[in-house]
């Protein structure tokens, strides 16, 4: 079965310098992402996977072309939004 994610809670996200910025004011605690992972981070207020969201990127970004590194970078990357209690699991 294929693991699938979701923003964990409601929280306040700004664009600036195509670097964006996650408060997560029940933790008290600031998150930065680049480009890429901001357009992740707008795609996970609906059900995504791994494999959608890398689908998404490669689309958005045509410059990526290493797929299989995409796709071990996306693992890393839910799983760290996974460790900042950004992002869980939907069973």
């Amino acid at each position: 079965m294929t693991t699938q994610y979701i923003q964990k809670g409601n929280y306040e996200a700004t664009e600036l310098d195509g670097e964006w910025i996650i408060l997560n004011t029940d933790q008290y605690t600031i998150t930065k992402l680049n480009d890429e992972g901001g357009h992740c981070w707008s795609l996970l207020t609906e059900v995504q996977t791994v494999d959608s969201l890398t689908q998404s990127l490669l689309a958005k970004f045509a410059t990526i072309e290493n797929e299989l590194q995409v796709k071990k970078d996306m693992e890393d990357f839910l799983a760290n939004l996974v460790q900042c209690g950004l992002i869980e699991h939907v069973d």
